[in-house]
């Protein structure tokens, strides 16, 4: 009995939501969820691939320039890949857990990312030379290095500047590494300052804010690079065939998330009805404000929802749309939940039926998942401003990824900080107009 009360105890607190005394999970008790689905997708590697084609495909991910379009599932095989997400995931959560940083929503949306993006693009290897970076910012500024982990996460979006010079401008090999983590290392020094700046471009409605800023810099950097007479070339690496695997193997995991949401709620779906309710503007924290149970079914209802999208429109589940479904899932604790993601999700749908291009295209599939980044657009002005953010969005996206090269693996984020800053005006304009008639 003792043995049951302590367990308890290590997940189970009192708290106190809308004036009401209930149980919730404690820290120790997400940081065990959060591992066992880290876990999940190292070990599912496994499953996939034998464990010599798993290792040897891990080197040619961590040698590949990883710009977008790079599936890593393509590119080496699905073990490799889903190891290599998993093994992000697992070192992301460790570095929570040494820096001491509760689980809140921002922070478990960061650390979703981090896997998410671990299909295509983010690897093993460049991704730390950007946290390097906002290390030694955080000793420059004499402040905790917890206090910037979140944004750190975010910033691993130009990731592939690391790659690209480190492997795919046929320097020297050693002289490309070093130049590659040198590169990755200011990108990490200077992105905190510039992020927390453009917040107030968009006004808090792009909830991709360092995509938005990954954009800018990633544009810059290449830029400089082109005019070294250094260019990228066009990358469009996909797997394709997968659909019925993938389709359960998600599926299951995100089913998992909304029973286990469910008996760590009171076996209730208690407070869902204001997660439903909320914009979803930055900064919108459903573990703080609603509980980390009801969160965890929020997040899960999004990962089937987003999935169930791709198979209805006949789009296969390669790595960035993969990764898609990941991301759109972790920001369920921040910010996004079905009733302000749809709108953006129609948008774009309708975008693909009006414009040259198919709704089960790669371009259109991922401007429909990572364009619900503007999904406070639809939560604080309805409906209608949530279809045309979507389909401004969905036409805009294509014409921004020649300006960093592929560099910004957050290409939907840029897009998105453009139609929110944009729209946002306007938006609030016809607003004041209405109220001062009424």
């Amino acid at each position: 009995m003792n043995g049951v009360n302590r367990v308890r105890k290590f997940m189970v607190e009192e708290k106190k939501v809308y004036g009401k005394n209930f149980k919730d999970i404690t820290e120790n008790g997400k940081f065990v969820v959060m591992i066992f689905y880290g876990l999940i997708l190292t070990f599912s590697a496994f499953f996939f691939t034998p464990v010599d084609e798993i290792f040897s495909g891990i080197g040619v991910i961590v040698r590949s320039p990883s710009i977008l379009i790079t599936d890593y599932i393509s590119l080496a095989n699905m073990g490799a890949a889903f190891f290599n997400s998993g093994l992000l995931m697992l070192m992301a959560l460790v570095m929570v857990r040494l820096n001491k940083v509760h689980l809140s929503g921002p922070v478990i949306a960061a650390v979703f990312i981090i896997p998410g993006f671990g299909f295509f693009g983010k690897n093993i290897f460049n991704i730390w030379p950007i946290l390097l970076g906002v290390f030694l910012y955080s000793r420059i500024q004499k402040d905790k290095f917890s206090k910037y982990i979140v944004l750190s996460f975010f910033a691993t979006a130009l990731s592939p500047l690391t790659s690209q010079i480190s492997f795919g401008f046929n320097f020297n090999p050693y002289l490309g590494i070093f130049l590659g983590i040198i590169a990755g290392v200011l990108i990490g020094l200077v992105i905190i300052p510039i992020a927390n700046h453009f917040v107030m471009f968009h006004q808090g409605f792009n909830l991709y804010n360092v995509g938005f800023t990954a954009g800018i810099l990633g544009s810059l950097s290449m830029a400089l690079l082109r005019s070294l007479g250094l260019d990228t070339e066009a990358t469009l690496v996909l797997s394709e065939g997968n659909n019925q695997v993938l389709s359960l193997y998600f599926g299951l995991m995100f089913l998992s998330m909304i029973i286990f949401g469910w008996l760590f709620n009171e076996r209730s779906f208690r407070n869902y009805d204001e997660i439903l309710k909320s914009s979803g503007r930055l900064v919108t924290d459903f573990v703080t404000k609603d509980g980390f149970g009801i969160t965890l079914v929020n997040m899960g209802a999004l990962g089937l929802i987003t999935t169930l999208y791709v198979l209805m429109v006949g789009g296969e589940l390669s790595g960035i749309v993969i990764g898609g479904i990941i991301t759109v899932m972790g920001f369920g604790a921040f910010g996004k939940q079905p009733k302000n993601i749809l709108p953006i999700m129609l948008g774009v749908y309708l975008s693909s039926l009006l414009n040259i291009g198919e709704a089960d295209g790669v371009a259109y599939l991922a401007a429909a998942l990572y364009g619900t980044a503007l999904a406070p657009i639809a939560g604080t002005y309805g409906t209608f401003a949530g279809i045309v953010a979507g389909f401004l969005h969905s036409s805009l996206v294509m014409t921004t990824g020649y300006l960093h090269g592929g560099l910004n693996l957050y290409n939907n984020g840029f897009s998105c900080g453009i139609v929110a800053a944009v729209m946002v005006p306007v938006l609030e304009a016809f607003k004041r107009e209405n109220r001062y008639e009424a």
